[in-house]
């Protein structure tokens, strides 16, 4: 009964996404890397939160819930903050702009080396971080959801490359041959699912504890952990609290403001009306978020008596202890489409910079726009194959797969959302001083955190480097300036006249962010 609901669900989804899409142009680069410039406020959100709230955040977070208890999410509420300054800040000037990529705002403000290396170290940090960790917590998941292992006769860890695999493939399908429309559509109808399933599991969870009542299991929940219970992380929790103001700012607003596999549902949208609207009501969801990704690693937990060998594997154990039968199926195909969203997002997006700030730029100056789409899919095949290489080798990974993710896009966050940041508040830094400081932002990352080691969270460390990559690029810019002050053009590509409710949407986001956070100190 549970395969047969997976099965149907996925099918419906599929059919749905290819519905939606049949007349979009997808020979052009904007209708296959920008959905032809039409997604509407409600598909921006659902594709933006389906994109973020995949199994390497579920099964992430709650992992470390599962250690650590709700300090973790921390990185919820500080990303609905994010996403408000994108909407007021940042989107604004990328659709003045008229951009299909990140890296393309960075060379009309900077030069061509600039978007370049950040082309580069976009498609670096898929490649090592963001694709294998989605296709390795996805295929733990289900795994563990379904005893895949158990099913097929093998043990977990070679089971595990055969999910692995099956997920890569129909994603790889979904991504390179969809388009970001195809990416987007069934996006939304997924996180309607996963909104609803997902609430499931800790209501599930609650009852189990307290015999049937919701309440009763929440109050026996807050008695019997109350240390997991206070959102002011000690110096050895996995977020201390005073990494609120320095790398959690710095994650969040390099992930909702610039990193190409999220900011590209909000670049695709028909104008900036819709894409701030998008923004503001994924903000608004992401609230809500710490009841899906954090409370059911704490249940886990009391069920369990803190005894799990992989805090990762907390949360489909937790799915299977609670959930009827009757809707592991469904959930199960819900949580697989928010696999396939992560993969597939990360994917359209790695085919984007390539065949748009390579392909073109570098490989094939004259090709046409079939051509350049071509030569993306055909990165895309190369790139999923790779992920697919190395997700199975992340197995028992030391600190659980969500810290790994983290640490590892410090290399690549830490500079992206500095020369962003003073590439719209400068006028005269120049693209050296961006090059210089990326090169000294990223060896000193990767040389303190894996050679020196500190004795300091990695947050910590990316504030510090935050602050000491803008100071060189001002102090470079001082000796190296551009050649003339630098004017952003309005290409007309959309209307950006901006939302009449953004301002008092955007700041009851941050106040109910703010008055959460005060209520769970």
């Amino acid at each position: 009964m549970s395969i047969l609901s997976f099965v149907a669900f996925t099918l419906l989804v599929a059919v749905i996404a290819w519905w939606s899409t049949r007349k979009t142009d997808e020979t052009s680069s904007d209708g296959y890397f920008l959905g032809g410039r039409s997604l509407t406020g409600p598909v921006i959100a659902g594709s933006l939160l389906l994109t973020n709230l995949s199994t390497e955040q579920i099964v992430g977070m709650n992992g470390v819930s599962f250690r650590d208890g709700i300090p973790i999410m921390a990185y919820e509420v500080v990303a609905a903050i994010a996403m408000v300054f994108t909407a007021f800040v940042l989107l604004p000037r990328y659709l003045k702009s008229g951009i299909a990529t990140i890296p393309q705002f960075l060379e009309n403000r900077y030069g061509k080396s600039t978007k370049t290396i950040v082309s580069l170290l976009f498609l670096l940090g898929y490649a090592i971080s963001m694709l294998p960790t989605v296709l390795y917590s996805g295929a733990l998941a289900i795994n563990t959801m379904f005893d895949i292992p158990e099913m097929i006769g093998m043990e977990p860890e070679p089971a595990l490359w055969v999910t692995v695999w099956a997920i890569g493939i129909i994603g790889s399908i979904y991504a390179i041959f969809g388009g970001l429309k195809a990416v987007a559509v069934s996006d939304s109808i997924n996180a309607v699912g996963l909104i609803i399933g997902g609430s499931l599991i800790p209501i599930f969870g609650l009852m189990k504890i307290g015999d049937g009542n919701v309440f009763k299991g929440l109050k026996t929940l807050t008695t019997a952990l109350p240390e997991k219970f206070d959102i002011i992380g000690g110096p050895d929790s996995d977020v201390p609290f005073w990494t609120l103001f320095t790398g959690m700012i710095i994650v969040n607003f390099y992930y909702w403001g610039t990193n190409q596999a999220i900011i590209q549902r909000a670049l695709g949208a028909k104008n900036l009306k819709e894409g701030q609207k998008g923004l503001l009501l994924a903000a608004f969801i992401k609230i809500l978020g710490p009841f899906i990704v954090v409370l059911p690693g704490i249940i886990a937990f009391y069920l369990f008596n803190g005894d799990l060998t992989n805090a990762d594997e907390a949360y489909p154990m937790v799915v299977k202890a609670v959930l009827p039968v009757a809707f592991i199926g469904f959930f199960a195909a819900v949580l697989f489409g928010a696999i396939l969203s992560s993969f597939n997002s990360a994917l359209n997006s790695s085919v984007t910079l390539f065949g748009i700030d390579f392909y073109k730029e570098y490989i094939n100056q004259d090709a046409s726009e079939k051509q350049t789409v071509k030569a993306g899919k055909t990165f895309g095949i190369v790139l999923a194959l790779f992920s697919m290489g190395i997700a199975p080798l992340l197995y028992g990974v030391e600190g659980g797969i969500f810290t790994y993710l983290q640490e590892l896009n410090g290399t690549h966050s830490v500079p992206i959302l500095a020369i962003v940041i003073v590439g719209i508040f400068s006028k005269r830094v120049s693209g050296k001083a961006a090059n210089i400081a990326i090169l000294f932002s990223v060896v000193t990352y990767l040389v303190t955190l894996y050679v020196i080691k500190p004795d300091i969270s990695f947050l910590h460390l990316m504030g510090i480097l935050f602050v000491l990559t803008i100071v060189i690029m001002f102090v470079v810019s001082k000796f190296y300036p551009r050649e003339t002050d630098y004017e952003q053009v309005y290409t007309k590509q959309v209307d950006i006249t901006p939302w009449k409710h953004l301002k008092p949407v955007g700041y009851g986001v941050v106040a109910a962010v703010v008055a959460l956070y005060i209520y769970l100190s």
